[in-house]
């Protein structure tokens, strides 16, 4: 089973504004999705370089499923402060095609990702995703990874909690 990462292209916008509007995907995106073309420029500012966003589409053989972003914490400081993490990527990420969906994919992709992006980057000694507190599928696979919760946050303009989960470089590669 083969996964594999590549940076979004503007041609592959329309396939996230689709994924956006599952409803396995919309139930935990908390992100005001809209037309597509206000999706297109959200994304476009990640392809850009406009946001210090770095977005990905997540292949399975040489199929998109999936959709990933990496970010540091402390681009934004008032989130930086929240999470306390210093040294930190913050990853998001969602499966979009339904029949890819609790097949163990999860767990593998963020192990992945984590391998071939993210610790690579010397900036980064530890790795945070912050899933909604209810997404208990999400919760699971993140621990399969070695991701443990350290505290949940209110984030100012978010409509729900982060159930705040860290995996240090250090507990990645078993040193």
């Amino acid at each position: 089973m083969s996964i594999s990462f590549r940076r979004l292209r503007h041609s592959e916008i329309p396939l996230i504004h689709r994924w956006l509007h599952t409803p396995h995907v919309a139930r935990w995106w908390y992100e005001d999705v809209g037309t597509l073309e206000e999706v297109e420029e959200r994304y476009s500012a990640y392809i850009e370089g406009r946001e210090n966003v770095e977005a990905y589409l997540i292949f399975h053989e040489e199929s998109p499923i999936g959709y990933m972003q990496t970010y540091s914490i402390s681009i934004e400081e008032e989130y930086e402060k929240l999470v306390g993490v210093e040294g930190a990527a913050g990853l998001d990420l969602f499966i979009g095609e339904e029949e890819f969906l609790h097949r163990g994919l999860g767990s593998k992709i963020i192990r992945c990702f984590i391998e071939e992006v993210v610790f690579p980057d010397e900036r980064y000694e530890a790795c945070v995703i912050g899933p909604e507190p209810r997404n208990k599928s999400a919760i699971r696979a993140y621990e399969k990874v070695g991701f443990r919760h350290f505290k949940t946050v209110r984030v100012p303009g978010e409509p729900k909690p982060e159930y705040l989960m860290k995996l240090t470089r250090e507990e990645f590669f078993g040193g």
